[in-house]
């Protein structure tokens, strides 16, 4: 039972996986629920790639903001932009119910909602561009007009579709900058993880706090696996930017299609974009016949992976919401989204093409 291997000579070309719960009583990491190597070097890894402080990884994107929820205390008011995943506005929504919140819902991708952001706000939380629709939320003007009446505030960013390597909004003035890391992070629809970044100490103190209690680190072993997947990230989005908007393009010429939703990149904000659009079919319950027409595209509960994938939010992304909270920001049946891989453009276009033909 004492057998051990001294590997301290073995210097390994990678990082091994610290599959253990415990650590001698003079190593700094004490136990995995508090933290890990794997962990720790899959955070220094992403505040490299967002030029941030800090990172703090857990088990999934809807931990992450969970935790944001956190710093939040009874009576504090806390504004929502409603174009942000299905889930996470039930979460928002939820927790606000049970923990007395005044919870604030306005699109502010309309510049003139910005200034309607209340001034006793505590915390803002959007995503960028948005889910669905794929609009600009302008960062630094949210922060200023927020922080101008409260500096206290919190300005929490979702990042997941942007991405460090195109959208860095710790530079812009967001306080957190989240990620659901299953997505890009991993590309291949084969590990969960989720990730807070930030350049204050007093939120990643806190933060880690609340992931040693919470018992919300994130595995060894998905920390490895989302390492080792980072490793190809800027290969997997240059390739799927490129194809995604030569898709968008081709996707503007169907008649089928009433609209093509891509965001605007303006190269200050957003530099850059990867592989997510949306459109709506002309025929309002095209999309089953559309869908199952579709050879190429899976239709998994996932996306940005290396491959491509079909969803229709009303049933999949945005089904925890009401029928009425899905007309009040305009998703319709025939709203569809499609996240392309990294297959060849030319065959996803016939196996479109096809699918497209039959409505």
């Amino acid at each position: 039972m004492h057998t051990r291997e001294d590997d301290a000579g073995a210097h390994p070309a990678v990082t091994p996986v610290y599959q253990t719960s415990a650590f001698e009583a003079d190593s700094p990491y004490f136990y995995t629920r508090k933290n890990n190597p794997n962990v720790a070097e899959l955070e220094k890894v992403l505040q490299v790639l967002e030029n941030a402080e800090h990172a703090v990884a857990v088990t999934c994107g809807m931990s992450a903001i969970f935790m944001t929820l956190e710093i939040l205390r009874p009576g504090d008011t806390l504004v929502v932009n409603p174009f942000i995943y299905g889930c996470s506005y039930k979460l928002l929504q939820r927790i606000s119910e049970r923990r007395q919140f005044k919870l604030v819902d306005l699109d502010f991708s309309e510049e003139s909602n910005i200034e309607k952001i209340p001034a006793e706000t505590k915390m803002v939380f959007f995503e960028t561009p948005t889910n669905p629709f794929l609009k600009t939320v302008d960062i630094a003007k949210v922060s200023k007009f927020v922080k101008g009446n409260n500096p206290d505030a919190v300005i929490v960013v979702d990042n997941t579709w942007a991405t460090p390597l195109f959208q860095h909004p710790l530079e812009l003035g967001a306080d957190v900058s989240l990620h659901s890391g299953t997505k890009y992070f991993s590309g291949h629809s084969d590990v969960m993880n989720g990730v807070l970044m930030t350049d204050r100490q007093d939120l990643a103190d806190e933060f880690r706090e609340t992931r040693f209690y919470g018992g919300l680190l994130l595995s060894p072993e998905n920390a490895w696996l989302t390492r080792r997947s980072l490793q190809t990230l800027n290969i997997r989005l240059k390739q799927q930017q490129s194809v995604c908007a030569e898709m968008r393009d081709f996707l503007k010429q169907q008649p089928q299609i009433e609209k093509v939703f891509y965001p605007e990149v303006d190269g200050k904000q957003l530099k850059g974009y990867a592989g997510i659009l949306f459109f709506e079919l002309k025929k309002p319950d095209g999309y089953l016949k559309f869908r199952q027409e579709l050879k190429l595209f899976s239709t998994g509960t996932g996306m940005a992976c290396v491959t491509s994938m079909v969803a229709q939010p009303w049933s999949g992304s945005h089904a925890s919401m009401t029928d009425e909270e899905k007309r009040q920001i305009n998703i319709g049946e025939n709203l569809v989204r499609l996240s392309f891989g990294l297959e060849e453009p030319e065959d996803l276009k016939n196996d479109l093409l096809g699918a497209l033909q039959v409505l």
